[in-house]
């Protein structure tokens, strides 16, 4: 078993996770640096640096480890998606994202924006209309006589020219209050915080997360988590209650577990669910048991069985 390096406190949950389970993966399977190495398009070094937290691993690496230590590739990927999403920062919230949108949006296809007076935006100026000199206007089709001249058709009036030109002076007036009003209101949504709709950002709901992984689910984004009831039990362990408002689902978790230890949660009509430290790479980062529904986070218990018999430390929110 190889002897690993702690990783670094700064790492977020998820891309410990990840890569404790890599790490877990290489050692099951017997790889060494080198062959991984050899194996694969990414160097010794580069290897190094994946499985000590130096840097996020391509998706690509992961697959080919998965690929040599013929393990299914799907659930590591599920872990790669959230650890990228929050490495690269894309994940911490949709607010980035919707002023970049905007930003992109004001800059245009040519990257050039202008001023709108009085707008008080930004906006892409409105494509500049060129003026038709009045003699090159073409006017609306008249009959011909016989003779060859305009036929007078009684009761039909020709439209004046002026009225045409203002007509269409005002249409490109009302076309440019649009575009300043449409880039205000792009402006505006990103600094709201509105989040994108639950049915964008969640994998289930409801009894259709019973026994899922919360994070898999994208049940624990924290725009939709909270933590009803957390303790540190006797041995050290740090035990929390996490429920997903939009999920609708409750799921425990643990920090600083022992080889041995295990965790139950339970929630009103529903079956417990737990999970259990199997080794050390399990106790070095955060580990969650699969989800139970439940309607509200109220009357959920948690329990800690430690390793080696001793007696369980329940809490309930």
């Amino acid at each position: 078993m190889s002897r690993w390096k702690g990783l670094p406190d700064s790492l977020d949950h998820r891309v410990v996770r990840l890569v404790v389970q890599l790490r877990r993966l290489k050692d099951h399977s017997g790889l060494s640096l080198a062959s991984l190495a050899a194996g694969t398009s990414y160097s010794k070094s580069s290897w190094e640096r994946y499985l000590n937290g130096k840097k996020l691993p391509p998706r690509d690496a992961v697959e080919a480890l998965c690929r040599l230590a013929e393990e299914p590739a799907g659930r590591l990927l599920a872990l790669w998606e959230l650890a990228d999403a929050d490495w690269s920062g894309r994940g911490r919230s949709g607010t980035a994202q919707g002023r970049g949108a905007a930003d992109a949006a004001r800059r245009g296809p040519a990257g050039g924006t202008a001023s709108v007076p009085g707008a008080g935006v930004i906006a892409e100026a409105a494509p500049r209309v060129e003026a038709v000199p009045r003699a090159e206007a073409v006017p609306e089709a008249v009959p011909r006589a016989d003779d060859g001249g305009p036929q007078v058709v009684p009761g039909r009036k020709q439209p004046p020219r002026r009225g045409v030109a203002l007509l269409a002076g005002a249409c490109v007036g009302v076309l440019a209050v649009v575009m300043v009003l449409a880039f205000r209101e792009a402006e505006r949504r990103p600094s709201e915080g509105a989040a994108p709709g639950a049915s964008a950002t969640t994998g289930c709901r409801g009894a259709a997360c019973d026994g899922k992984d919360p994070e898999s689910m994208y049940c624990d984004r924290p725009e939709q988590l909270v933590t009803p009831a957390e303790r540190t039990a006797a041995g050290g362990e740090h035990l929390q209650i996490r429920y997903g408002t939009v999920c609708g689902a409750v799921w425990g978790r643990l920090r600083n577990g022992r080889v041995g230890d295990r965790i139950e949660v339970s929630a009103p009509g529903a079956r417990p669910r737990s999970v259990r430290v199997r080794d050390r790479f399990d106790a070095e980062g955060y580990l969650v048991t699969p989800m139970a529904a439940a309607h509200r986070p109220h009357g959920i218990r948690l329990c800690l069985y430690p390793a080696g018999g001793g007696a369980r430390e329940c809490f309930t929110a």
